[in-house]
């Protein structure tokens, strides 16, 4: 019997109606969550993240009229589901997002990572590392998370990850770029910091000077030749547009803005993405996991377009 063509509001909510299975043969695009959110310095709730943006998925009709690919016909995606995580245990989940992410890296499948806090960048950073070599990485946030620590000693939170991978060599830190940086920080030093390690550092005041399309040149002109993970924290974008999330600042993207420059990163040697801190408690009406899956979407027609899948006719 054949199926109808299914409503946003039936079935089951896998990553835009994909099939749910660990089955890596032949497969080219893995959507995969970390629902971790013990690495977070303010509200909680990331842990959330990937089974809402799943839900929101549903919304997605399949083609990428910006973009003119369709990446579920272009590509083989399934939803991995998600990697098991310790709630009291950091490193213990950081062995196991390790673990499966190099498993399926080495099926010869692309993963798009959902958070989750941003802590969970670390070891996705360690697996494709392992297999690619240092890493270009572009990287939108409104904080820079290149701190030493945020509690005491302890060396890993959401606000630690590329400095621990720019210490680990993971990351090419003459290809890192950060954009949207902005709000207060807890001292004078915070952004140079993140400079001083290498970051190219796109303040959100620059960003709104240069334009989309001037961001889009910069980050061209970093990363071009290298091979590129994005990582995306939803908080770049301004919390009228993201409310669901733990650390928010104002004054950051709108949600177009967003669209345009994941669009824009087109053409660079794209490896790999991660798209983490939606945390669904703080937004009653969605609007930030909405987003978050149409991002995670535009990640999914980038694999797409890199694999030969069709654009659209310019002429």
């Amino acid at each position: 019997m054949t199926q109808p063509n299914p409503q946003p509001f039936m079935g089951i909510a896998t990553f835009g109606r994909q099939p749910h299975t660990r089955d890596l043969t032949g497969v080219n695009a893995a959507v995969v969550g970390v629902p971790f959110d013990s690495g977070a310095s303010f509200r909680s709730g990331t842990r959330f993240g990937p089974r809402k943006i799943r839900e929101m998925s549903l919304l997605l009709w399949g083609y990428n009229t910006a973009l003119g690919v369709a990446p579920f016909e272009a590509l083989r995606v399934i939803d991995y589901g998600d990697v098991e995580v310790i709630p009291v245990n950091i490193e213990d989940t950081y062995a196991h997002i390790e673990r499966e992410a190099g498993a399926i890296l080495d099926a010869g499948a692309a993963i798009v990572t959902l958070g989750g806090d941003h802590s969970i960048a670390l070891p996705l950073l360690r697996a494709h590392a392992e297999r690619f070599g240092p890493l270009g990485v572009v990287h939108f946030d409104s904080h820079p998370d290149t701190w030493n620590s945020e509690f005491g000693d302890r060396p890993y939170s959401h606000g630690t990850p590329f400095r621990r991978a720019i210490e680990e060599g993971r990351i090419d830190a003459g290809a890192y770029i950060q954009v949207g940086i902005r709000g207060p920080t807890s001292g004078a030093n915070d952004v140079q910091d993140a400079r001083d390690l290498g970051a190219r550092v796109i303040t959100i005041d620059e960003a709104m000077r240069l334009g989309v399309p001037g961001v889009l040149e910069e980050i061209h002109r970093k990363a071009a030749g290298k091979k590129v993970y994005v990582s995306f924290d939803i908080d770049a974008v301004d919390p009228a547009f993201a409310p669901g999330t733990g650390t928010p600042e104002v004054g950051g993207f709108s949600s177009y803005q967003a669209l345009q420059m994941v669009r824009g990163l087109q053409g660079l040697d794209l490896i790999g993405f991660d798209l983490v801190e939606v945390s669904p408690p703080y937004d009653h009406g969605d609007i930030t996991a909405i987003l978050a899956s149409n991002i995670a979407f535009e990640f999914l027609s980038l694999i797409a377009i890199k694999r030969g899948g069709r654009m659209r006719d310019e002429g």
